[in-house]
């Protein structure tokens, strides 16, 4: 049986800065990013994708906000369901385009993930979601409509959401199903519809779901073999911003750990994707990757012509090499 990788994509690589959003651009990017995503695949891996939705669902709302004069606002997490079902779409289109015939079929599932009603993410909103504003832009929709809003890692100001960490994938059964007919798979969209349970079924709750640490929920959930986490930059780097910054090839778990708690993988940058490469190592995962598109088959030892110089950063159990040279 092939091995399982679940490869996550961040939104902000379909929706780049400085673009506008059209949907030129995002088809642009996600051919760029899904075409990694069938190399991967043509080296015998299965795959399952999990992507953000961070300017999706930001730009909906306010696509929302401009029409409530001719239609009610939804709330939040039925914005999540709608660019889920958007940016699967795209993906899914892009897959069939970069891999063509050689694909058994492509499947969107629209994913709810259960959450706690407890979790202390509720009292302290920190996801940011949406367009960059001006601090008095900020400060005016925060007095309108409510909003928390704070800088995002030093860029500018977000409206700021709810996230806590997701407990259980609603849909689980269905994606094992279709990874074990070999299906290309887009699943927990945007972190999935975070909900809890209600007396029968399910009700949506006003929260964003990180999606790596739902990529992480799905890829334990599913006893993938890899965790592949696809960002902007080809490694992640200690000291990121100083003189010193030199980047990681492969880390163990525990020393992942301490350079967390040393503070080099800030909460607004690396800090989600580091702990969410940690704990899939932690619930019995083989090894999880942190690297950019270009690196991501290397990354995975699928492909080995260029040289283990071309990888990205690997979190295992234990690592031969714990610091790479500069890239």
């Amino acid at each position: 049986m092939a091995k399982v990788a679940v490869v996550a994509l961040g939104g902000n690589a379909i929706i780049r800065s400085g673009q506008t959003g059209t949907f030129a651009e995002q088809w642009s990017n996600a051919i760029a990013m899904v075409t990694a995503v069938c190399r991967l695949r043509a080296y015998g891996w299965t795959v399952v994708v999990v992507h953000g939705n961070g300017p999706q669902i930001g730009n909906l709302a306010v696509q929302q906000e401009a029409g409530t004069r001719q239609v009610p606002e939804l709330p939040l997490f039925m914005l999540g369901a709608m660019t889920e079902g958007q940016v699967g779409s795209l993906l899914s289109l892009a897959m069939w385009s970069a891999c063509g015939d050689k694909l058994p079929g492509v499947v969107s599932v629209v994913t709810h993930v259960v959450v706690d009603e407890a979790d202390p993410a509720f009292g302290a909103p920190t996801k940011p979601i949406g367009p960059f504003l001006s601090e008095a832009e900020a400060r005016r929709q925060a007095a309108d409509r409510g909003w928390v809003v704070g800088q995002d890692a030093g860029r500018g100001f977000r409206r700021l959401v709810a996230s806590p960490k997701p407990v259980r994938i609603v849909e689980l059964d269905a994606v094992r199903s279709l990874v074990d007919r070999g299906f290309m798979v887009v699943a927990a969209g945007g972190g999935g519809v975070p909900v809890v349970p209600a007396d029968v079924g399910y009700r949506g709750v006003e929260a964003v779901i990180d999606k790596d640490f739902a990529a992480q929920r799905l890829a334990t959930s599913l006893g993938a073999e890899a965790l592949a986490l696809v960002t902007d930059v080809p490694r992640v780097m200690l000291d990121f911003g100083t003189q010193s910054a030199r980047p990681i090839s492969e880390i163990s778990v525990a020393q992942a750990r301490a350079y967390e708690a040393e503070g080099h993988f800030p909460p607004g940058s690396m800090g989600p994707k580091m702990r969410a490469a940690i704990q899939f190592l932690d619930e019995g995962g083989g090894v999880s990757v942190i690297t950019n598109a270009d690196r991501l088959c290397a990354s995975l030892g699928a492909d080995t012509s260029s040289g283990v110089e071309d990888s990205g950063t690997r979190v295992v159990a234990v690592a031969e090499d714990q610091l790479g040279g500069p890239s």
